[in-house]
């Protein structure tokens, strides 16, 4: 067996106790108060690393070890999905390098390793850290942003409900800043849920809008239209004048709906008519 191949099983054999060792010098050197779950976390990723690396230099670095990629991934993956941060990973990254070359280093020396047998080992051991952090920081990042588009689509639904008020009446109140994305989530969300209600008026309440742009201004606004195919009424109340004003530039014709300053002044209209 060649003293690369030694190397190799040495550390898959001893891959558990070597990375308890590393975890604790890397817990020294940070100077860190980290969780007892996070350590256990830690020694069992480093055991799995050192497997990793053992297959490796079995195939004398010729290829990155199967599993490698997959598994840095599902750590950067999990490690977003238990809301931690980026910052922790690249925090202790050049303490945990420091630690694994020197106790790597250790066991070179237990070998009969030529100089150029160490530069090579030392090379493939950096290289497999540095891919193993680039691909679990990656992944970090997607699991992120997938868990923020999630969020952030649990809000808009959230942010434009139908609130019925009584029989064949309900409300829908806009609140905030109204974009592109948003604008299309109410006319796909808000308008079937308003045929489902069935409402026979919905009052539209602009009062909580704080921006409003040109294109998303013609978009709310076709609501009224979609309502109108339904055989629903619709009214706008709450119409700030920097609102009114977009939409009119927009040449938006308000003289088919119905408005209010109001919601009550809406109800109260509407249940005059009603009365009469």
């Amino acid at each position: 067996m060649s003293s690369i191949s030694a190397v190799a099983g040495y550390l898959k054999e001893h891959a558990p106790e070597l990375a308890i060792q590393i975890t604790e010098e890397i817990i020294r050197k940070l100077e860190m108060d980290i969780p007892a779950s996070d350590i256990a976390r830690a020694k069992q990723v480093y055991a799995e690393f050192l497997g990793f690396l053992g297959e490796s230099l079995m195939g004398n670095g010729k290829q990155d070890p199967e599993g490698l990629v997959e598994w840095s991934r599902a750590n950067g993956e999990r490690e977003a999905a238990r809301g931690g941060r980026i910052s922790d990973v690249i925090t202790r990254y050049p303490a945990t390098r420091l630690v694994f070359v020197d106790k790597i280093s250790e066991v070179w020396k237990l070998h009969d390793l030529t100089a150029d047998d160490m530069l090579w080992l030392n090379k493939r051991l950096n290289y497999m850290l540095d891919l193993s952090v680039n691909e679990t920081i990656f992944a970090f990042e997607r699991q992120t942003e997938k868990t923020i588009k999630r969020t952030q689509q649990e809000v808009m639904e959230l942010s434009a409900p139908v609130v019925p008020i009584q029989d064949g009446l309900a409300v829908l109140p806009l609140v905030g800043s109204i974009d592109y994305d948003r604008a299309s989530l109410i006319l796909e969300k808000a308008v079937p849920k308003v045929a489902q209600l069935k409402t026979e008026c919905l009052i539209i309440d602009f009062s909580g809008i704080i921006t409003i742009d040109e294109t998303v201004a013609k978009h709310i606004f076709d609501i009224h239209n979609v309502l109108r195919l339904l055989g629903i009424n619709s009214i706008a109340t709450g119409l700030r004048a920097e609102v009114a004003q977009t939409a009119v530039q927009q040449g938006i014709d308000f003289s088919s709906i119905k408005t209010f300053a109001t919601v009550r002044q809406a109800i109260e209209s509407l249940n005059l008519n009603v009365n009469q």
